[in-house]
């Protein structure tokens, strides 16, 4: 029996080792908005949300990252609403000095991988329309794994400025 189709993931709450450090990345580079911080946590939204991202020191205050070989997230998917909204994302993190681990054009999205003061991986994307989604020749989904032009992508971004 298959899921019913409206369920969507509705928030990621993190276990952080310094909740300002996390809040510097969360708030202001990405841009979310704190909604309320209570007994060692942060809730963060877009817009009026009450929460799309939970952080917290509760078991993991001065905690180190986990071993990249281990289990746990792989990473949180933040989706921007278009190609424009990315490259702003993306220009934020490259004026916040931080580092892009990679970045790829899947056909049906682009993304932009980097990891939060904690190590958690964390990518930045766009869906792209569904009629312009790849296909194979049988008609089933023919996601690639393509360089992005993250040149293109910035310049996008200054257009909607």
């Amino acid at each position: 029996m298959a899921i019913d189709p409206r369920v969507r993931i509705g928030h990621v709450h993190l276990k952080v080792a310094d909740l300002e450090r996390s809040l510097r990345f969360w708030r202001d580079v990405l841009g979310f908005e704190v909604q309320q911080v209570w007994n060692g946590a942060a809730f963060l939204a877009a817009g009026d949300y009450h929460h799309h991202i939970g952080l917290n020191v509760w078991e993991s205050a001065g905690a180190s990252p986990p071993p990249r070989a281990s289990t746990g997230l792989y990473h949180v998917a933040i989706l921007y609403p278009d190609r424009a909204a990315l490259g702003d994302a993306l220009r934020r993190v490259l004026e916040a000095g931080l580092t892009v681990d990679g970045a790829s054009d899947h056909g049906v999205s682009e993304a932009i991988y980097l990891r939060d003061p904690d190590g958690n991986g964390v990518e930045l994307y766009r869906d792209r329309p569904r009629e312009e989604w790849p296909l194979a020749a049988d008609g089933s989904l023919a996601m690639v794994n393509a360089p992005l032009d993250l040149g293109a992508l910035l310049a996008d971004a200054g257009a909607r400025a």
